[in-house]
């Protein structure tokens, strides 16, 4: 076959290749309805929305969790109503964090998570659905109704707070992943006042904190479920202006977005 040809068509095949996974981003939508908290803007004075969002770019926002998804190939989307099979019928990574007890939430009246979200997002989920769940510790998180969901893949949130922290004395807040982990390398993480997990089949422990499980995975018909306690990975904790060197969060956080990736593959 003449050269030219080759090349040809092998440019051909490249450019369709990088047509397709431009056409084919995994889609990562973000709850903001049972996280729905609000303040006012101090320029515009308008409502907005913030604390685990990714428009916020103070310490408690996932402004740079958004980047770190957009980096490696994602669209990011906020989603503001309780998940309809619509709503999830395109989505690739669907994320729960924080949801709020009355005092947190906007108008002083949470949205739970009620039966009808656990049966869309059990059915999206077996159907190769990447769910994320990440949970607060006591008095900070709503966890009965959340538990609901949770408890569907074999995982529950306990009401309690370990790894706390005194002023700053950040080694109270050191996780340690060993070798072999199957989402992160070695290394050391932050999370402070995190609520433990218990799990049965089909989940199982992946982190610990203080001797008790904080971090748990599920593999549900063709999809898989990430539950942590605590939303670990806002500004605050992976921008590299806080905490110590050997804290590795922004690189846990990498690894961790690329492992929800393939999970993802299946959808």
């Amino acid at each position: 076959m003449n050269k030219n040809i080759v090349k040809t068509l092998a440019l051909g095949s490249l450019l369709a290749f990088g047509f397709a996974n431009a056409q084919n981003k995994p889609r990562v939508v973000l709850d903001n309805f049972f996280n729905n908290e609000k303040r006012e803007n101090k320029e515009t004075k308008a409502l907005e929305s913030w604390h685990y969002t990714w428009n916020d770019t103070t310490n408690g926002g996932f402004s740079l969790l958004g980047e770190i998804f957009q980096k490696q190939g994602a669209e990011i989307t906020t989603l503001t109503t309780a998940p309809s099979k619509k709503d999830l019928k395109n989505a690739n990574i669907y994320i729960i964090v924080d949801p709020d007890i009355d005092k947190e939430a906007y108008g002083g009246k949470a949205n739970l998570i009620d039966s009808k979200t656990i049966k869309n997002v059990v059915e999206w989920v077996k159907n190769g659905g990447v769910l994320v769940l990440m949970s607060n510790d006591n008095g900070n998180s709503e966890f009965e109704h959340f538990n609901k969901l949770a408890g569907e893949f074999g995982i529950h949130f306990n009401d309690d707070s370990y790894n706390r922290v005194q002023k700053r004395e950040f080694e109270q807040g050191k996780v340690m992943v060993p070798a072999g982990n199957e989402i992160f390398s070695e290394q050391k993480l932050y999370m402070k006042e995190v609520s433990s997990i218990d799990v049965k089949a089909p989940a199982k422990a992946i982190l610990t904190a203080e001797g008790k499980n904080i971090g748990a995975v599920a593999k549900v018909g063709k999809g898989t479920v990430f539950a942590l306690g605590d939303p670990w990975c806002y500004n605050e904790y992976i921008d590299g202006k806080k905490l110590p060197a050997d804290f590795t969060n922004y690189q846990g956080t990498e690894e961790w977005v690329n492992w929800l990736f393939k999970k993802s593959y299946n959808k």
